[in-house]
């Protein structure tokens, strides 16, 4: 059943702006090694998501035909990597190229799509685009279609090698939004890492470094507060290490052969002249990586996937900012076409087998029926009897559209706060490779969406995907106290605890399909007549913030505990002082 893709399609890249460019990552897997302290990510979470909920009022359109269009439109070569999020454009093209009636003939638009797996390939395709266009207008256009958790880097990257023909010839997003991957990404390990996250310390997982998946491991350990060592080729007992597999293949081949490597053993930074061994003991991977660990081994559940982070990894398109300025008319004409695409392949399964057609012929790999399947997502036991679920992804209608860059209702702009949290993360963790990154602000144009959205309201009656929140929290995803600073003995919370609570915004942002628990704790000062009801009060000034930045209120619980739940002794002014907390939790 397992395909060979190239994992290279899916690979974050980390990159070092510098003089050099781009740090190509087999270059970057050679480098000289210097031991560096591992690190706690923070807590940044990304969203469990709803059951893809079918478009209100939409027409059944005729599936289209097999004949090659002639439209004689704008021709645009589109690079895109085997990602079943992007069903609704296989739809719209109508084929690998646009076929005779198909939404974007329907647009003078002749797409040919291209199977490119490669992430540096494609970079070194549109700097080449960028090139033959500033010497000759009429070249036909070049779009990539990234992962959007990697685009700070890959856009930071790729705007350095386009520095030298001038800003008009810069990379930009443009809202052309497919839509994202819905499970088939993820995280596997024991069980008991769901009971207990903490029995991750000292385990290792196997991974394509600095790609997507491993990224998921990134933010369900920041997610819990466990650090993470950054350097694959030494071992910290106190973090989670990350074995690099070779491909996302290798990852799970790894665990399944029961591969050992030696290490040098770290702590707090430091060599200690002392070697150990390790094994696999999880895996970073996606479809079919998963169905590998299923089938041959088993043992694994899921820890974290796109499921449950399902912003993570919204499909994002990239060209060059004169082509798409010069040609903004064909840009809209595809946003409309492709909302138009989402609604048929949310609503109708023959418009979705249709599609899973298309990734068949364009992937080469497989039949429309493996593809089927793996969009759509199942839950099958392992060789071990052990449920997992593989595969899953979602596509946007244009009202997902709008909502992703602040453009619907609620005015939150939630592919930024994805942007940002991961370029930060990437910072964080690869200082001297990534020192910062583009602004959101220069690397997305929305301009295009917004004029669809301003002239086509019928569009946005489709029905956006939406999430529906248990009464209360019943499983806890992660869990991470803070000390948000009050006023003596009351709930008024002092200002210099607004750029926390905003932060905690973002990240709540970003976590959209799981519910916000807001807990209050106190140290044992006093009596419960007075801690336990100041607790709450707490919890509810911190809840009303996030109100007021826009959560909605089925979102969020908030309860206080007094003095009941302390996570340390209250016997010195220190440990008092770390249990006067609130703590954020993010469950389902």
């Amino acid at each position: 059943m397992a395909i060979k893709l190239k994992p290279a399609g899916k690979i974050f890249i980390i990159v070092a702006v510098v003089a050099a460019g781009i740090l190509a990552v087999r270059w970057y897997q050679n480098r000289p090694k210097q031991v560096v302290e591992s690190v706690e990510l923070g807590k940044v979470v990304l969203p469990d998501a709803p059951e893809a909920s079918l478009s209100n009022n939409a027409v059944k359109l005729p599936i289209p035909g097999n004949t090659v269009a002639s439209n004689g439109g704008t021709q645009i070569s589109w690079l895109r990597m085997a990602w079943n999020s992007q069903f609704s454009g296989y739809y719209a093209n109508g084929g690998v190229r646009t076929t005779k009636g198909s939404l974007f003939d329907q647009m003078k638009l002749d797409v040919t799509y291209t199977r490119q797996d490669d992430c540096n390939k494609q970079m070194a395709d549109l700097v080449k685009f960028a090139q033959d266009y500033k010497s000759n207008p009429s070249t036909p256009g070049v779009f990539i279609t990234f992962m959007g958790d990697g685009m700070p880097a890959f856009m930071t990257s790729l705007s350095k090698e386009l520095e030298a023909l001038g800003t008009e010839y810069q990379p930009v997003i443009i809202p052309v939004t497919h839509g994202k991957s819905f499970g088939e990404d993820q995280v596997m390990g024991p069980q008991q890492w769901k009971v207990d996250p903490k029995s991750a310390i000292g385990k290792c997982v196997a991974g394509v470094l600095r790609d997507g998946d491993i990224n998921i491991l990134l933010k369900w350990a920041g997610d819990n507060g466990l650090k993470v060592n950054p350097d694959e080729t030494t071992y910290d007992a106190a973090a989670v290490n990350i074995i690099a597999a070779n491909d996302f293949l290798d990852a799970p081949n790894k665990y399944i052969a029961g591969y050992t490597e030696s290490r040098k053993i770290v702590a707090n930074g430091k060599t200690t002249g002392k070697d150990t061994t390790v094994g696999v003991d999880a895996v970073a991977t996606w479809t079919p990586g998963d169905v590998n660990v299923a089938v041959k081994k088993g043992g694994l559940v899921t820890i974290a996937s796109t499921k449950q982070y399902a912003s993570q990894m919204s499909n994002q398109t990239i060209t060059i900012r004169k082509w798409a300025n010069d040609h903004r008319t064909d840009v809209e004409n595809i946003i409309i076409a492709l909302a138009q695409a989402g609604d048929q392949v949310r609503s109708f399964n023959d418009a979705k087998a249709f599609a899973a057609k298309v990734s068949a012929e364009l992937y080469n790999e497989q039949d429309a029926a493996y593809w089927l399947k793996y969009f759509n997502g199942v839950e099958e036991k392992d060789i071990q009897g052990l449920k997992v679920n593989l595969g899953g992804s979602a596509v946007f209608n244009l009202q997902d559209m709008a909502n992703t860059y602040g453009l619907g209702n609620d005015k939150i702009d939630r592919y930024k706060a994805v942007y940002n949290t991961f370029g930060n993360l990437m910072v964080k963790m690869y200082p001297a490779l990534m020192p910062s990154f583009m602004p959101y602000e220069k690397a997305v144009d929305k301009s295009f969406l917004f004029s669809v959205i301003s002239n086509h309201p019928e569009l946005l009656e489709g029905k956006a995907i939406e999430t529906k929140y248990a009464p209360e929290i019943t499983s806890e995803v992660s869990s991470k106290s803070y000390s948000i600073e009050f006023e003596t003995g009351s709930a008024v919370i002092r200002t210099s605890s607004y750029k926390l609570l905003d932060e905690i915004f973002e990240s709540a942002v970003v976590a959209e399909g799981l519910k916000v628990g807001v807990y209050g704790h106190t140290d044992n000062s006093g009596s419960d007549a007075v801690n336990v009801p100041l607790s709450e009060k707490r919890a509810n000034a911190v809840k009303d913030y996030l109100l007021k930045k826009g959560l909605i209120a089925s979102r969020l619980e908030a309860k206080g505990y007094g003095a009941a739940k302390p996570l340390v002794s209250n016997d010195t002014e220190a440990g008092r002082s770390q249990n006067r907390r609130v703590e954020i939790v993010l469950g389902e």
